[in-house]
């Protein structure tokens, strides 16, 4: 169950549109934003300043992909905008159809419009089937689309299942993405600074810099979460941006900032790290509880600092 903003008159929720994008898709399952003001936006940049300014309660934006891995310019931007906390994440199946004005054949299409990542996971369907063609790029899969109907020299575009609802085009080819198990990954943005409550199936995002450039750095921060039994279920590494061969690391470990493992392992990293960005304790989106093994569970790490309080104390031992 994913904890969200309370519904109410008053909000308003950004998304990288136009309406039939996958984004729209995974703000349709949140349960807070139905009926209210949904704002579509052209880039990560637009949402996140939606929030920041208050002109949106949050904004939906794409993080990962199972074939592409993980969004650089949201990871990016989450790094470098303050105050942004997630607060949910969704996924959404990804498959594409080739579409095109009415009347057009796959015989004459020669130009393809389509966003470069929707274009990059149909590489085979279009190799076997279009091997001569010429790629044009769109800014998201619905504008490809959309760029049919509005003077575009493509010939056809890579769009959502779904355009045909939104735009009058023809589909010239169904299930044409290479991998048909293909998922994206959406998070809810927030500027609320309210945690939501632990479920047992949680998932800790974070943004990590090492201390310096040399042999260990990167194992020393990955003990801080070995040693507590965190899992990582995602590291990528983003260039920092101020210097050559300067390294961030997303990270993203399971289970809740309240889980006392978690929480332990957090304090080491900003013991060890010049710069932790936490980014959000929330619900996993595949509800899957979160497992351990007993020796890290939240009784031994509360009996262990109750055990150094009476040494410090100087408490008889029982």
């Amino acid at each position: 169950m994913q904890t969200e903003p309370a519904a109410d008159q008053n909000r308003a929720y950004s998304y990288l549109g136009p309406a039939g994008t996958f984004t729209e898709a995974a703000l349709k399952q949140v349960a807070a934003a139905v009926g209210q003001e949904w704002r579509s936006v052209n880039n990560v940049g637009e949402a996140l300043a939606d929030v920041t300014s208050g002109r949106s309660t949050a904004a939906m934006i794409a993080i990962e992909n199972s074939v592409e891995g993980g969004v650089s310019a949201t990871q990016d931007a989450l790094a470098t905008v303050p105050g942004l906390r997630i607060i949910g994440e969704y996924l959404v199946s990804v498959n594409f159809v080739l579409v095109a004005r009415p009347g057009t054949t796959l015989a004459d299409v020669t130009t393809i419009n389509a966003h470069p990542v929707a274009y990059a996971q149909c590489h085979t369907w279009l190799g076997e089937n279009l091997p001569a063609h010429a790629h044009l790029p769109a800014s998201s899969n619905v504008q490809a689309a959309s760029s049919l109907l509005d003077g575009s020299i493509a010939d056809a575009a890579i769009a959502p299942p779904g355009i045909v609802d939104h735009y009058d085009v023809e589909v010239l080819a169904r299930d044409i993405g290479d991998n048909r198990n293909a998922v994206t990954r959406f998070v809810l943005v927030s500027s609320s600074r309210v945690l939501p409550e632990p479920t047992g199936a949680d998932k800790t995002s974070l943004i990590i810099e090492l201390p310096s450039d040399e042999p260990g750095a990167l194992l020393a921060m990955l003990e801080q979460f070995s040693t507590r039994g965190v899992n990582l279920s995602l590291i990528e590494s983003r260039p920092i941006g101020d210097a050559l061969g300067r390294y961030r690391f997303v990270v993203d470990i399971d289970g809740h900032i309240r889980d006392e493992r978690v929480a332990d392992a957090l304090l080491g990293l900003r013991r060890f790290s010049p710069n932790v960005i936490f980014l959000g304790s929330y619900p996993r989106a595949d509800l899957q509880a979160v497992e351990y093994h007993a020796k890290y569970d939240d009784g031994i790490f509360i009996e262990a600092r109750d055990w150094l309080r009476g040494l410090l104390s100087a408490e008889p031992e029982a």
